[in-house]
């Protein structure tokens, strides 16, 4: 049983269900952020996400850091991009136009490669993109939760080595890391995002995210100061350095409480490997959307391959909208998101299977959503005389 109160499953793309544990945790009692105690616990943490991450690297450099992902986006903008660079956003969704918008803002040069929705950039267009100009660094949605599109990183890593190799290569895997296949050092990433309320399984409000030693080394060749003060990777090495050896530090106020919280879902998330969890996402994955195939319902990931593992996004039946199927999930005791691709919002639903729900089955939270969603298609179609 658990001890948290009862409430509907949360299976959207984000935030996600946490174990008890991890809610516990959120419970601890008030420490002072450069006490010993919490010192000695933010560094296990940081340590942990070398190994979520998947870095051997020494000089890699964990960042977690009060935020949303979003801050991701200003951290690569503001550190590894100097004004006036051209940046190559690959785009999959809503995530690539914010992340586009983003680098504006610090004055680079941002030009988006779009495929179709449900679609993603294929690597000829890719390369001859590449081609074209010289690229400070190119950006990829891993997980883009607008479409449940998945983008495959290794073969993008081997294009860019190939073809640009000075380019970086930075990963938003917000969606993604911890659920997906991300192996940083394999496949040469030079800096990737995520937070900590997806497939971690931790509360919302930190910012994680992982530098290369290459990214680091082009951040200070920088022949200009980062475009921000909060986003400076001057002001926060020092600090995530300092946590890791076990030293207190302060530039600004770390919240202790979720610092907690994270280790234990890391500390719960590392007691298999790596590659088992994503099999297990895999699998839970491959079962939800062929349950959607069964009910006769289109993905909008356009095949197998372009669809991630973490959610699914489901184009609802002809002339039915999400106001009038997720109050029916709501009554069943499951929570779906809405649609959040401008162009077809009102057209379709997502479907979270990432973290605790996917990976402990006996919760039996995917089974109870599968059903949901099949009662409540048929009370919709039943009312609407379908």
């Amino acid at each position: 049983m658990s001890s948290q109160a009862k409430h509907p499953t949360l299976l959207i793309p984000g935030p996600i269900e946490v174990t008890d544990e991890v809610s516990q945790s959120m419970a601890t009692f008030a420490q002072s952020h450069v006490g010993q105690p919490f010192v000695n616990t933010f560094g296990e943490a940081l340590s942990m996400l070398r190994q979520l991450f998947q870095t051997k690297n020494p000089n890699s450099q964990p960042f977690a850091i009060a935020g949303s992902g979003t801050l991701g986006w200003d951290l690569a903008a503001a550190n590894l991009v100097e004004p006036g660079e051209e940046v190559l956003v690959l785009h999959t969704g809503y995530f690539a136009d914010s992340f586009a918008d983003c680098f504006t803002t610090y004055g680079a040069k941002p030009t988006q490669l779009k495929a179709k929705i449900g679609g993603r950039p294929q690597l000829p267009e890719i390369e001859e993109a590449l081609k074209s100009k010289k690229y400070k660094a190119v950006t990829v949605t891993h997980v883009d939760t607008s479409t449940g599109v998945l983008s495959q990183i290794q073969p993008l890593s081997d294009l860019i080595q190939k073809v640009s190799p000075d380019t970086l290569l930075i990963v938003d895997g917000v969606c993604s890391v911890g659920g997906e296949e991300l192996h940083f050092d394999d496949m040469r990433v030079d800096f990737a995002l995520t937070a900590t309320q997806k497939a971690i399984g931790c509360p919302p409000g930190l910012s994680i995210s992982m530098a290369s030693e290459k990214a680091m080394n082009v951040f200070k060749s920088r022949k200009s100061p980062p475009g921000s003060y909060y986003a400076s990777f001057k002001n926060w090495t020092p600090i995530m350095q300092n946590y890791e050896a076990k030293k207190p530090s302060y530039f600004a106020t770390p919240p202790t409480q979720l610092v907690h919280a994270l280790h234990t879902a890391l500390t719960q998330l590392l007691q298999k490997p790596i590659a088992d969890r994503v099999a297990q996402h895999q699998k839970i994955s491959k079962k939800v959307k062929s349950v959607v195939t069964d009910l006769g319902l289109k993905q909008l990931a356009t095949s197998p391959d372009n669809a991630a593992n973490t959610m699914t996004a489901i184009y609802l039946p002809e002339g039915m909208t999400p106001p009038e199927i997720l109050p029916k999930l709501m009554d069943r005791g499951v929570v779906f998101a809405g649609g959040l691709h401008k162009e077809i919002a009102t057209k379709y639903i997502r479907f979270g299977h990432m973290g605790v729900s996917a990976m402990d089955e006996s919760r039996g939270e995917i089974d109870k959503a599968i059903e949901a969603l099949k009662e409540g298609l048929a009370e919709v179609q039943k009312a609407k005389g379908q």
